[in-house]
């Protein structure tokens, strides 16, 4: 099971057994379709949840989980930290698509409960009670953390980047160093609240979460890992109990959302060029989006857009703007 897991899950399989002793002592548990909890013999330093495939064409993380689950297995990746591996649209996954009826990873925080008929929302729900009792199981004097990890639709001038939920909590030093330590280029900062499932963790278990943007959308077996070896790496790092390795002067750019178009009827036109790359920048005055009377048009100096996606629904996000705030953000950080 666990040498092929992505094969596993994909061909609809479930274990014979629901719990079990790997030989190197870890202990697993099956607790749904795709999701597994391990806990490591003796200490345990902190939880950690690591999901990948809440849109089921992301296919590079979830290919890069699958291998940290055989390792771990094989005993290859040390594991001193209680660990919720998740695969989560597996239906979109192995229909190779974003999802069925509706985005997954707008349906946190109960939103589900206003789709009740679509397909998507059932596992929303199951997914946020595995992760809250997870976190409710969790030492309370021990970090939490859940990295999710996606891909981009889009290229990118920064090819990994990663966004933070907005709780209102000070932003982590810990998680800029894990960051830094994945190799990743730049950081998005949310201003607001929002339906994510990094949103639901860091809000209703306090967990430092981050959704990771790696590469671009694939098909299975067409990508190359090795692009992504440094955040492969981290995640190892951290479940393993060890600190970050990367020097604290690493490049890392800060972007803070401060605008979004909204996408509000079908008559929506987005004036960007389906080959324009995330955080492609636009100078002020430029009209980026029309939907009969609404007008998004940039008010600063320099606005760069992010997630620029036009066939979203009506009443979904169809693109952020954000601007640099790397500095400030830096000056801001609180220790933890």
């Amino acid at each position: 099971m666990f040498e092929n897991f992505l094969d596993f899950v994909l061909d609809g399989k479930t274990p014979a057994l629901t719990e079990g002793t790997l030989p190197s002592g870890v202990k697993w548990t099956w607790l749904g379709d795709g999701i597994v909890r391990f806990e490591p013999e003796g200490a345990v330093l902190q939880s950690v949840v690591a999901s990948a495939g809440i849109h089921g064409d992301e296919t590079a993380p979830i290919e890069m989980l699958s291998m940290l689950v055989a390792d771990i297995a094989s005993g290859k990746a040390a594991l001193k930290s209680r660990m919720l591996v998740i695969f989560g649209n597996i239906d979109a996954m192995r229909a190779s698509c974003r999802y069925r009826d509706d985005d997954l990873n707008r349906l946190f925080n109960g939103r589900y409960l206003q789709l009740a008929a679509s397909h998507e929302a059932p596992r929303a729900a199951e997914l946020e009670n595995v992760t809250r009792a997870f976190f409710e199981g969790a030492d309370p004097e021990h970090a939490k953390w859940h990295i999710d990890m996606h891909t981009a639709i889009r290229p990118s001038v920064f090819e990994q980047f990663a966004l933070l939920p907005y709780t209102g909590a000070p932003l982590s030093r810990v998680m800029f160093d894990w960051l830094r330590d994945a190799g990743l280029s730049a950081v998005l900062l949310h201003k607001e609240k929002s339906n994510t499932f990094t949103h639901f963790t860091a809000e209703q278990s306090g967990a430092l979460a981050c959704t990771l943007e790696l590469g671009k959308v694939r098909a299975f077996g067409h990508n190359d890992l090795s692009r992504f070896a440094a955040s492969d790496a981290a995640l190892r790092r951290l479940i393993g109990g060890l600190a970050p390795s990367a020097p604290s002067n690493q490049t890392l750019k800060v972007f803070t959302v401060v605008g979004q178009i909204d996408k509000q009827s079908e008559a929506f036109k987005l004036h960007v060029a389906g080959d324009v790359a995330n955080f492609t920048p636009f100078a002020r005055g430029t009209v980026l989006a029309e939907d009969d009377d609404y007008t998004y048009e940039v008010l600063r100096d320099e606005e760069r857009i992010v997630f620029p996606n036009p066939t979203v629904k009506p009443g979904l996000r169809a693109g952020l703007m954000v601007i640099d705030t790397t500095q400030e953000t830096f000056d801001s950080l609180d220790v933890r």
